[in-house]
């Protein structure tokens, strides 16, 4: 477990792989952070099923004094992420050889305590240990989620628009994590 002195407080933060229990506590986080930044953008039917695609590999949580604060997922690169097949053309690899960072959010009470870059650096660590490169893709309007991967050195590979549904156009951000 890792304490960190947090605005003069000491907060016990740990990462940890997410377990089938920890869902219900992940969902309503979900949900919490849905309603205050619209992400994910469409609320998805079953919160519990998108939190865990069946490409995903691994997923991890952070817990802040004891409870859930954020969660991430790294997966395979599936037909609907733009970002393996950018990196995979600029470094003139496979998709197979990227990994998708996804699912990241963190709970609205815990933010400003650097949760999210502690999340990423255990996904990031996670698929560099299984010799894939990490990418990932976010809506371009999420501003707030660009700008902590940008300042954790991620290179943005382009903005692209993707078809979500019949009516919906998303402007989506591909992003690398640097070399």
């Amino acid at each position: 477990m890792k304490s960190e002195s947090v605005s003069g407080h000491d907060v016990a933060q740990s990462v940890r792989y997410r377990t089938g229990r920890d869902l219900g506590d992940c969902v309503r986080m979900l949900a919490e952070v849905h309603e205050g930044d619209g992400y994910p953008m469409n609320w998805p039917v079953r919160p519990d099923a998108w939190l865990t695609p069946p490409s995903m590999v691994a997923a991890w949580v952070v817990e802040l004094d004891g409870r859930i604060a954020g969660h991430i997922g790294l997966s395979r690169s599936d037909a609907q992420d733009a970002a393996p097949g950018l990196w995979s053309a600029r470094a003139g690899v496979g998709v197979d050889e990227t990994a998708v960072i996804s699912r990241l959010f963190v709970a609205p009470s815990a933010r400003g305590k650097r949760l999210g870059a502690l999340l990423m650096a255990q996904a990031v660590a996670e698929a560099r240990g299984r010799g894939l490169h990490p990418v990932l893709d976010v809506v371009a309007a999420g501003t707030s989620a660009a700008a902590l991967y940008e300042r954790l050195g991620w290179q943005l590979l382009a903005t692209v628009e993707q078809q979500w549904g019949p009516d919906q156009r998303v402007s989506v951000r591909c992003y690398a994590a640097a070399t």
